[in-house]
């Protein structure tokens, strides 16, 4: 109960927040959200919390361990094929049930096939997940391969420009923010720790992380092979996003399928480490018994979160956006830079991340600092998706020297800064991203630029929360260097400037 008690602070300190910021906006003339849309958004922040609290503790109790368990005992058999194998399995399957991936799957259905999108990014999942592997084991640099698959990237994303696809590279570069969300991300980052705190050697603490960073990469490359195969055409319809049409479906309804998408996800990721405990682990009961209340308490936590951000914030951030758009445009983005800024406080995943990042870097990376860092750069990549929709321009504009300086940065700031930072950004864009920030832009593209426009200009917000962090939180280690070149110089200088006469000669 003390923990409970603890987590509910730190998530009501997350949450309060953007409710606040929604309520003031609300008591404004320009916007108008009735009372009872209002009301059901306050009771849906109050549940948000509960459920954000009951999902930090299972994580602790479940996921965390399940992962580095799975890491260490796996490396143990010392047969790289087996854990391959095993790596690559277990990324599709339990990216396949990742809730912010349906969510998405939900919106685009109409353009393409939910169940081939779904199945394309699992599969770019487990063939990173075997990379990242592969990294760890042979001792690879991770901005190096970075480098790589993000030219093949840019290679693939002109292709698909070239043959008059621009349509889909914001859906293509979405895809690769929404993998790596609650389920997944405590899996993924443990699994690493596991993985590289036993052969991981002296940069055991820069391999314990790259694992979601590469990850990301896989379901881009995927999907955009997959979308340039295909014969599909933008055929975007605008859902309804009004709170009287989510509630005609009924609270407990959309429980129960959240219930269900989360019970597939927490189902195949348990059922995968009861048959790598048979054979591999041999863990004592009393462990597996702790870890099987982990997971009620997370499924419960998730259950409760996902519910309350489909009832209460989906409907505010379509209606928000819609209006908030009639405005100026400097009033605009400077709302969407606040927004942004209270919005990555209230993500699960990201409160899993700052923890293991400060735990593993001994308290070097502080989680004030990161999450300073990372509430700049969600502010800043928000304010920009605003801005494109107003001013009507391909995302590439943004992608392209964003992840330019991105890896330019890797070059320059310690493995370990790079790592975290690429990690940060696929779990930057989690459910609260999917289910508020997302249609937000659509509601404001749609009343600005057109239910047409919405596939080309709307989407890609997503893809933009991913990047941005990753030159904030390389920025962080930049400074770091500097300040510590700073430091020895004048260290260096106090030396020479000393007095000779106070030394002190022993005969």
């Amino acid at each position: 109960m003390k923990i409970f008690i603890e987590k509910l602070k730190e998530s009501a300190i997350s949450i309060l927040p953007i409710v606040l910021l929604v309520f003031l906006i609300s008591l404004t003339k320009n916007f108008d959200l009735p009372a009872n849309e209002l009301m059901v958004f306050l009771i849906s922040a109050g549940l948000l919390i509960i459920g954000m609290a009951l999902f930090n503790i299972g994580a602790q109790l479940s996921m965390t361990p399940m992962g580095d368990y799975a890491g260490t005992g796996l490396i143990k058999t010392k047969k790289i094929s087996l854990i391959l194998i095993v790596a690559l399995f277990m990324g599709i399957l339990v990216t396949i049930a990742e809730p912010d991936l349906l969510v998405l799957s939900n919106q685009v259905k109409d353009v393409v096939d939910s169940s081939t999108f779904v199945l394309s990014v699992g599969i770019g999942v487990g063939a990173f997940l075997v990379i990242a592997l592969l990294k760890v084991i042979f001792n690879k640099q991770l901005s190096t391969l970075l480098l790589l698959f993000y030219l093949l990237l840019f290679a693939l994303t002109a292709l698909m420009c070239e043959i008059d696809k621009n349509g889909f590279v914001p859906l293509s570069y979405d895809s690769g923010g929404v993998t790596t969300g609650p389920i997944t991300v405590p899996f993924i980052m443990s699994f690493g720790v596991g993985i590289a705190a036993t052969i991981g050697g002296k940069n055991s603490s820069e391999n314990s992380f790259g694992f979601v960073a590469l990850c990301s990469i896989g379901p881009i490359l995927v999907v955009i092979i997959s979308l340039l195969l295909s014969k599909g055409e933008l055929l975007y319809k605008l859902p309804d996003y009004s709170m009287s049409a989510i509630l005609s479906n009924g609270i407990l309804n959309i429980a129960i399928h959240e219930g269900a998408g989360i019970i597939k996800a927490l189902g195949f990721i348990f059922a995968f480490f009861l048959v790598l405990n048979y054979f591999v682990m041999k863990l004592p009961i009393k462990k597996l018994i702790q870890i099987v209340i982990g997971i009620v308490i997370t499924f419960v936590g998730l259950v409760i979160f996902l519910t309350t951000a489909a009832v209460g914030f989906l409907p505010i951030g379509y209606s928000l956006g819609s209006q908030l758009v009639k405005s100026k445009e400097a009033v605009v983005v400077v709302i969407c830079f606040i927004i942004g800024n209270t919005v990555v406080l209230a993500e699960p995943a990201i409160h899993v991340l700052t923890s293991q990042v400060e735990e593993v870097t001994g308290g070097h990376v502080s989680r004030k600092s990161m999450l300073i860092a990372l509430s700049l750069g969600v502010g800043l990549a928000i304010a920009l998706s605003i801005f494109r929709i107003l001013r009507g321009f391909t995302i590439l504009y943004y992608l392209i020297p964003g992840y330019f300086i991105s890896l330019a940065l890797s070059l320059f700031v310690p493995p370990l800064y790079t790592a975290i930072a690429f990690d940060s950004g696929g779990v930057a864009s989690g459910p609260l991203t999917s289910t508020f920030i997302l249609p937000f832009m659509i509601g404001a593209c749609a009343e600005f630029a057109g239910e047409s426009k919405v596939m080309s200009l709307a989407f890609g917000v997503v893809s933009l929360v991913a990047m941005i962090p990753l030159i904030s939180i390389q920025l962080l280690g930049f400074k770091a260097i500097m300040s510590k070149i700073v430091r020895d110089r004048i260290s260096m200088k106090r030396i020479l400037r000393a007095d000779d006469n106070q030394i002190i000669y022993f005969e």
